[in-house]
């Protein structure tokens, strides 16, 4: 068996989904010793409307896990990816690789997974690209379904899985059909059907366990089956058998995946839902025939119905509609399965079987289904990887090969770059962001009665230009003092330019109607630590308390809480410019915006440094 290995598994069903081949064989794997990341369905076709509980079933897995990380058991890991449903879309595409990109690498660091081993289910355009950025010690494509043919949206896949036929190292498929088209475009294909937990199984079957309770009160014999009821399932055929049957017991395990109102209303059908893994073989233990009612498709013709052998390994007949793989699967082990076309067929085939229970029988079809054990199975593949390993290890790496893998690496640092820059532009010139940055910088109270009216004038200030904005705040300053909130006004700057700024503001106040005795300048402070030292000993001289303090809105946040460090006696109300043209913007910014903005944090850091806030 395989082991010491690490291997990423790109799953088509999600791990809490019905038991299936791929849980089987990843368990198995971890349990070898190997060290498994299970990765849940990221899709073939976009979600419809049934697929809601599905979708909210994934972000609850993402959200009990560590960024959709979570360990299910020991060398176990499952990660459950939310990505945009749309799995040929370029746009979602390109983003999903990225997202899934950064999340897997991350991840793997952390655990220290390195050159693994990938195993797909999926052969989308989104894991072919997470494949090559893997650059996986090996690529093992294990075909399982028809998947163009589940549905008229998933027929888009058709191109990009031939693409990982031909590129695939190893490709293992279950059924003869998958086979004939895989190994004409790949050399290392293998047919390894589904299997059985046949140890599990026998447990059950030997011990003294009775079947569940919600079987035991139902009217023998039973007809069983168990597995997804979907669009697959003929439920025409089971309604018809149900009525020729009434004195029968039909009962169906497994999540409701399509409209079953057609066999609900029949009286001895009973729609049980899904059961856990542990708990299926106690099910069917309590089952007198197992059913495989499978329609005749073309997608049921590339299916193998892993039930098969589950039924077998209890021991109890087996009912099938005609598909090709239970035909094969006759052939291989003597006609242990009765399959049926049409109604009268399935319903006479379900009464022979009832009088096939003779101890020579139920010993035969357990030989079969241990000959199918998932053991031997996953034996069998394991030997098939190591072989492949040496192959591509014996063989010498082409420097084409690493020349490539060198520019990918390098062609995606570039675009990675590209995108970080082009997000940063667009967030900064055509988006809101900064000025979502810049309101915590803000503050204004109501206006109140103060003794006196202080304005810091801006120098060069946020704008890098002489005068720039002084004029507004001589204006915010005049409002207030029209408006009666305090007697005097107190310009403060130091800054000259051609004429002293101070000077400048104290004549267009008085030509707006302040009188000059009303107004007192301070000509000496440079910068806001000054403003507020120097303005504080004339406030305390004068024995004043409170202030109406005038500045630009984005500045006001450093000045008031140098005030409060500084002279935590003196009462500041916040009175900020309220029409700046400096900072008028529609969504984005300009540079001279951001040097503002980014100014004023850097001053609120320095002023913190240097213990003056």
């Amino acid at each position: 068996m395989l082991s010491g290995a690490d291997i990423i598994c790109f799953s088509s069903i999600d791990w809490d989904f019905v038991w299936q081949g791929h849980q089987q064989i990843m368990a198995a794997l971890a349990e070898s010793g190997n060290r498994v990341l299970f990765i849940e369905n990221t899709g073939v076709r976009a979600p419809g409307v049934r697929d809601l509980p599905r979708v909210k079933q994934r972000l609850v897995n993402w959200w009990r896990g560590t960024k959709g990380f979570r360990q299910q058991q020991e060398r176990l890991f499952i990660y459950s990816p939310v990505i945009l449903p749309f799995p040929y879309a370029r746009v979602a595409r390109w983003i999903n690789r990225w997202l899934m990109r950064q999340a897997l690498q991350r991840w793997m660091r952390a655990a220290q997974f390195y050159r693994p081993i990938v195993w797909t289910y999926l052969p989308t355009p989104l894991i072919l690209d997470l494949i090559q950025e893997l650059e996986p010690a090996l690529t093992v494509y294990h075909c399982v379904d028809d998947l163009a043919a589940s549905s008229p949206a998933a027929r888009r896949i058709n191109r990009t899985e031939t693409q990982l036929l031909r590129d695939a190292d190893l490709v293992f498929v279950t059924s003869e059909k998958l086979r004939q088209r895989a190994e004409s475009l790949n050399r290392y294909v293998h047919l390894i059907p589904g299997g059985v937990d046949f140890k599990g199984f026998t447990q059950v079957r030997d011990s003294a366990d009775q079947v569940p309770e919600d079987l035991r009160g139902l009217a023998r014999p039973v007809m069983g089956y168990v597995g997804g009821i979907h669009q697959w399932i003929d439920q025409g055929l089971l309604a018809a058998a149900a009525d020729r049957l009434p004195q029968v017991s039909f009962v169906l395990i497994g999540p409701c995946q399509a409209d079953v109102s057609k066999l609900a209303r029949h009286p001895n059908v009973r729609l049980l839902g899904p059961r856990s893994h542990e708990d299926v073989p106690r099910y069917i233990k309590g089952f007198d025939v197992g059913l495989v009612p499978y329609r005749a498709s073309t997608y049921t013709a590339c299916v193998y119905p892993t039930k098969l052998n589950e039924y077998l390994a209890m021991g109890i007949p087996v009912v099938s509609t005609d598909l090709p793989e239970v035909r094969r699967f006759n052939v291989e082990h003597g006609g242990v399965v009765s399959i049926a076309q049409g109604t009268e067929e399935f319903v006479a085939a379900i009464r022979d079987a009832l009088t096939k229970n003779s101890p020579e029988a139920v010993r035969e079809r357990i030989d079969v289904a241990r000959r199918n054990d998932w053991t031997r199975r996953i034996e069998r593949m394991s030997q098939l990887i190591e072989e492949r390993l040496a192959a591509r290890r014996a063989a010498p790496l082409r420097w084409e090969e690493s020349l490539r893998r060198l520019y990918r690496s390098a062609r995606w640092q570039f675009a990675r770059t590209l995108l970080a820059v082009g997000l940063i532009y667009a967030a900064l010139f055509y988006s809101p962001l900064l000025w979502w940055v810049a309101e915590p910088l803000r503050m204004a109270s109501p206006s109140a009665s103060a003794d006196a009216i202080v304005v810091f004038a801006g120098g060069v200030g946020e704008s890098g230009k002489a005068g720039g904005g002084y004029q507004e705040r001589v204006k915010r300053a005049v409002d207030l003092y029209h408006e009666g909130r305090a007697p005097r006004v107190i310009f403060v700057s130091g800054y000259t330019f051609v004429f002293q700024e101070a000077e400048m503001m104290k004549e267009l106040a008085v030509g707006h109607g302040v009188p000059g005795k009303a107004i007192i300048l301070e000509t000496r402070p440079k910068n806001t630590i000054e403003d507020v030292l120097t303005v504080r000993d004339s406030l305390r001289r004068q024995g004043w308390r409170t202030i109406l303090l005038v500045s630009s809105p984005y500045h006001m946040r450093r000045a008031v809480w140098t005030w409060r460090k500084l002279a935590p006696e003196i009462r500041v109300i916040p009175a900020p410019v309220t029409k700046n043209a400096f900072y008028v913007h529609r969504h984005g910014a300009s540079l001279e915006q951001i040097h503002g903005i980014l100014h004023e944090y850097a001053g609120i850091v320095y002023y913190w440094i240097k213990g003056w806030i």
